[in-house]
């Protein structure tokens, strides 16, 4: 058997432990890199900050709605290269501080952007990958919102609606029980007051109870959420439009307080308790149903702002039980024209708010197209939705509309129909003066022509 050589087998050897020693590097470069690399992409993601990641969440909308628009032309290649674009060139730089303040938030953006592409990706139906876009545009408002300082202009704001609707309608009430319970006591008939007062009582329940079956029964309806919010919105512009024109209503009022006081005397001629506390539970839970509906409303665009709109809440109530105590304990009476001067302008602001904040509910749904005002600044979310003002064309024409429509009603009640009445007044003066003027007495024998 031939031996090798001493000196060839050490060269061996070295050769050996030389391309082992490459092998180890190799593998240990590759782990630090691994290992580095998610840190160095963090330490880069983590110099985004806040007002930086709200703008990339502005991009990121755009990106969504144009991967919609594109699956809608059945432009199914461009869309996925959209939605995949979106993703990676916009939200990454969102997700590290947005898992800083709310991580559960970041896990349910990237499973919904995921589901989206894997849809396009399948083929799936226009419709289905809609009803996707659609819930992420929810999430990615809730992820602005973690990452919006919640300031001071929109709970002043939204805890001011809160109040003048719960005033507004509450002193609506305190001024129809008054005039009820002031008939009883004219009448002597004080002994009915406590079923008037137990049906009053008995719809101020109802009317709490109401808020919350609204929004049980909303959240299980099989209708979009957004849908609802903005058709339930729209409602209540529409009540608060009717209302806002004091002057027009106060005809309803008179009609309303008539009907109530024929029902109370044909209910204290029989000396039904039942009915009498049927008169009471009518009188307030009109107003209250208007109330429930505006709260709804209100709830359904306070999201993050509970607080500001319980605030306004507690406010209202106080002042509705001062109110209250001042004209049926000491009889006071208040200067009500004064307050629905005021009030009016106020619940016409609010409607106004809650017609951008319908049109926003039905954008987000897909129902109403909308498009963005070119270079006008997006406001925080929280104030955009206390105000309603979302800068797109639709939600500002629509407001600007219902503002004009206010502008030329107030300019007619409070300017046009006061000269009217004062013109009709003087030609009325002038008239009942000519026609009581002394005719002077013509002498004796003279002949009229």
């Amino acid at each position: 058997m031939q031996v090798m050589p001493t000196t060839h087998r050490m060269d061996c050897s070295r050769r050996l432990v030389s391309r082992i020693a490459l092998l180890l590097m190799a593998v240990a470069a590759l782990s630090a890199v691994s290992v580095l690399r998610p840190a160095v992409a963090q330490a880069a993601t983590s110099t985004v900050s806040k007002s930086q990641a709200i703008t990339q969440l502005h991009d990121v909308r755009r990106s969504i709605d144009s991967t919609l628009a594109l699956m809608k032309a059945g432009k199914t290649e461009q869309a996925f290269s959209e939605a995949k674009a979106g993703y990676l060139t916009h939200f990454e730089l969102v997700e590290v501080p947005l898992r800083v303040a709310n991580n559960r938030l970041t896990i349910d953006a990237e499973g919904r952007f995921a589901e989206i592409r894997q849809a396009i990706r399948s083929g799936d139906s226009t419709a289905s990958i809609r009803a996707k876009i659609v819930d992420l545009r929810a999430v990615i408002d809730d992820a602005e919102r973690a990452l919006t300082n919640v300031g001071v202009g929109a709970p002043a704001v939204v805890a001011v609606q809160s109040f003048i609707i719960i005033f507004r309608e509450g002193f609506e009430i305190v001024l129809l029980l008054s005039v009820l319970l002031g008939y009883l006591e004219a009448a002597r008939s004080t002994q009915f007051m406590r079923p008037i007062m137990a049906g009053a009582g008995a719809a101020v329940l109802a009317t709490a109870l109401t808020v919350v079956l609204l929004r049980t029964v909303f959240s299980a309806l099989p209708i979009s959420m957004e849908v609802l919010e903005g058709v339930t919105a729209l409602l209540a512009v529409v009540m608060l439009f009717y209302v806002s024109f004091w002057l027009i209503s106060r005809l309803e009022h008179k009609r309303w307080m008539e009907f109530l006081k024929a029902r109370m005397w044909n209910a204290v001629s029989v000396g039904s308790f039942g009915s009498l506390m049927l008169v009471g539970f009518t009188a307030v839970y009109r107003e209250g149903f208007e109330t429930a509906l505006f709260y709804q409303s209100l709830l359904s665009f306070g999201s993050g702002l509970m607080w500001a709109v319980l605030a306004g809440l507690a406010a209202g109530l106080v002042a509705l039980a001062a109110v209250a105590l001042l004209i049926f304990r000491f009889g006071r009476k208040l200067n009500i024209k004064v307050f629905m001067n005021t009030a009016v302008a106020l619940v016409m602001l609010t409607s106004v708010a809650f017609l951008g904040n319908a049109v926003h509910s039905l954008q987000s749904a897909d129902v109403i197209s909308y498009h963005l005002l070119s270079g006008f600044p997006q406001l925080p979310i929280f104030l955009a939705q206390a105000l309603g003002f979302w800068g797109t064309w639709e939600t500002v024409l629509s407001q600007g509309v219902l503002l004009g429509i206010y502008a030329v009603g107030a300019m007619y009640v409070f300017v046009v129909k006061p000269r009217l009445i004062r013109r009709q007044r003087d030609r009325a003066i002038a008239g009942a003066q000519a026609g009581t003027r002394v005719v002077p007495s013509m002498p004796a024998g003279t002949v009229r022509a």
